[in-house]
């Protein structure tokens, strides 16, 4: 396709591509607007299969609102606005869950700077606590509980099929901190619940 004939026109959320000889619409599969201490983050995905286009546009920051926009292999399942280290600005915090029956979750955070920029804020690998990570294998839940991230998943045992978990649940619980060159989530603790 030549470049020239393509157009990408937004409307009321809905992206319309125009080429030369077809015309093709994406419209969000997931959109919200999350406020919080006057600074706001427009958040929506577009896409078809697995792979969506995630779209970040915050507002209300004093110098840099630029727009941020992530490819992911899944979809985005929720998203929440808090201010988690008590600065005075928010954390917004995306959270999305792979495609495929292990829907592994992870979560796409930004901090605002002063107020007047936006910074990843980086989630760890479980694969970095080996303790944490025994029994993994997907289907994670994340949300915001007071001031900090709690991350929910079935536990895994020996034999069990990835369609029916035997070991109970695990809940982990996230404080963000500053990093040497940004910040980042930290495990509390993690706890470790029987099967009910």
């Amino acid at each position: 396709m030549n470049i020239k004939n393509k157009f990408i026109l937004l409307i009321s959320g809905v992206s319309i591509i125009l080429t030369g000889q077809e015309c093709k619409t994406q419209s969000a599969s997931f959109h919200v607007v999350l406020s919080l201490q006057g600074i706001s983050f427009d958040v929506s995905t577009t896409g078809q299969g697995s792979i969506q286009n995630l779209r970040i546009q915050p507002g209300g920051l004093s110098i840099i609102n630029r727009e941020l926009n992530h490819e992911i292999d899944g979809r985005v399942v929720d998203a929440e606005i808090e201010d988690l280290n008590g600065d005075g600005y928010p954390e917004i915090l995306i959270y999305t869950q792979s495609a495929g029956s292990g829907s592994y979750g992870d979560v796409i955070a930004y901090s605002v700077n002063n107020g007047k920029s936006v910074s990843q804020v980086y989630l760890p690998p479980l694969s970095e606590n080996p303790e944490a990570i025994k029994g993994y294998m997907g289907h994670d839940e994340f949300t915001l509980i007071e001031a900090s991230l709690s991350r929910r998943f079935p536990i895994y045992k020996k034999g069990d099929t990835n369609a029916q978990a035997t070991g109970g649940m695990r809940q982990i619980q996230y404080t963000i901190v500053d990093g040497e060159a940004s910040r980042r989530f930290e495990i509390v603790k993690f706890t470790d619940y029987p099967p009910g």
